[in-house]
């Protein structure tokens, strides 16, 4: 006699989840509910012209982004044209600072301490030739300086070349400074905002600027 179809009837055994299984899982779900296992940092606050970014050590009013023209100095020279970024700056701290320079890599800003230092990431990016070139003005031209309690526009500028079109917008991620002691350094001076990772600092971004350029590409 056949037995009937059906399969076997021999109990089932249970199945058995190991216990590290059954943490890993209650750890990752958990993880989720409190935002991920690695947590994406918020982007940064978006401004635009004529915003004011309280940076600490200098308050920084963005005024506009431009093409400028300057004419040749002399029949053996070219007229040069300039993509601008124009700041109101005031410095806040109790000592004559630099306007500085923006940094060259990023992964280095965090050790300035002047202005244009702030300036963490630029974008578009120029070639090396083309700048940046930065001064504040002053009434007998232009200056390095910037001097405490007074308000002073600074410029910063890349140079086109012939033919070039300019970019629509300027891009700028702009970061802050406090009064504080220094990673390796008790005494208290200002310093860029940043935190540590891995075997680096990143400077903390306060906000992301976009500036249209006026008279730029269409």
């Amino acid at each position: 006699m056949t037995e009937p179809s059906g399969g076997s009837s021999k109990p089932r055994r249970p199945v058995v989840v190991p216990a590290l299984a059954l943490v890993l899982i209650t750890a990752v779900g958990i993880a989720a509910l409190l935002g991920g296992l690695n947590e994406v940092p918020d982007d940064p606050p978006r401004l635009g012209k004529g915003a004011v970014l309280d940076q600490g050590r200098y308050s920084t009013r963005f005024v506009e982004s431009r093409v400028r023209v300057v004419p040749a100095a002399s029949q053996f020279d070219e007229e040069k044209r300039f993509v601008e970024l124009v700041f109101d700056v005031t410095n806040r701290g109790d000592d004559t600072t630099p306007v500085g320079m923006p940094p060259g890599k990023p992964e280095q800003a965090y050790l300035g301490t002047t202005f244009a230092d702030s300036f963490v990431k630029i974008t578009p990016t120029f070639p090396a030739e083309a700048g940046p070139f930065v001064f504040a003005v002053a009434k007998g031209g232009e200056s390095r300086q910037l001097h405490p309690g007074v308000k002073t526009t600074v410029i910063v500028r890349y140079e086109l070349e012939e033919g070039q079109r300019p970019p629509e917008k300027m891009t700028l991620d702009v970061a802050g400074f406090e009064f504080t002691a220094g990673f390796n350094d008790p005494s208290e001076n200002w310093r860029m905002i940043a935190t540590e990772s891995g075997d680096r600092f990143v400077p903390e971004i306060k906000a992301r600027v976009t500036l249209p350029v006026q008279g730029g590409a269409a």
